[in-house]
């Protein structure tokens, strides 16, 4: 993609995604530029598929239950075409890392309600309970365990007593107790994950810089310019850095 097409597309994002600056939402397309070249796409007509994107949930992101992997690759994918596209990249992005609890409430009930009725069936409690409990039950029990399981959470959350939850009663049911948002299992980045976007300057030229990392419970603050400029142009890591982009040369690549 040619600067003159990058610079119209960051203008086109930032109309509908708040979350992150027009610099910001440069360098995650040039990210994706990067991650879609190495899966042997060109940007203009493919995007991300299911396996792609899936690495990326579980090599960044540190996700790994397979059905909720797939499940937010579905919710990404807004025009269901089986690719991750630019402007989903960033719109899921927005949501994934800083959206308001409102938008992670919906994003966690569009990944929960597998039937595609707009609702969270009691076979569907059954089925992510037992994917993310198994491990906890012998097999003996197992069967019995999530069925008990089941019903205190169709009586906690089904307000209206209709066998099903709706997103009024995850809605409801989330606001009385936050830690139900991701009740069925983590569909979302942990605290630990952190993502920050800053424009910095060292010496008298302007760097651009991505950083996706990890810091353990500490919050991400601030790094050395020279220190990370340098480190960017080098084949390495940055200390604690999972993945990062330098974005003041457009040629080149994220490093992984």
């Amino acid at each position: 993609m040619d600067q003159k097409a990058l610079k119209k597309l960051v203008e086109s994002i930032s109309k509908t995604v708040k979350s992150f600056q027009k610099s910001e939402i440069e360098c995650l397309l040039r990210l994706f530029n990067s991650l879609v070249k190495r899966n042997g796409k060109r940007l203009d007509k493919n995007g991300l598929d299911h396996s792609a994107f899936r690495g990326i949930l579980h090599n960044v992101f540190g996700m790994t239950d397979d059905m909720l992997l797939d499940r937010v690759f579905f919710v990404f994918d807004k025009d269901c075409d089986s690719r991750i596209n630019a402007n989903e990249w960033v719109k899921g992005l927005s949501v994934f890392l800083r959206g308001t609890f409102e938008e992670k409430l919906k994003f966690c009930f569009q990944v929960y309600y597998v039937d595609g009725d707009g609702s969270i069936s009691r076979e569907g409690v059954f089925d992510m309970l037992k994917n993310s409990l198994h491990q906890h039950f012998s097999e003996g029990e197992s069967e019995e365990g999530i069925k008990e399981l089941v019903e205190i959470t169709m009586k906690k959350m089904d307000y209206d007593n209709d066998g099903k939850i709706s997103f009024t009663d995850f809605e409801r049911a989330v606001k009385g107790d936050p830690l139900l948002l991701e009740v069925f299992g983590p569909c979302l980045p942990t605290a630990q994950v952190q993502l920050s976007v800053s424009i910095l300057k060292p010496g008298h030229s302007e760097v651009s810089s991505l950083l996706i990392s990890e810091y353990g419970s500490q919050a991400f603050t601030s790094l050395d310019v020279e220190e990370l400029s340098t480190s960017l142009r080098k084949p390495q890591r940055y200390p604690g850095s999972l993945l990062y982009l330098y974005c003041e040369d457009p040629t080149l690549d994220s490093l992984c």
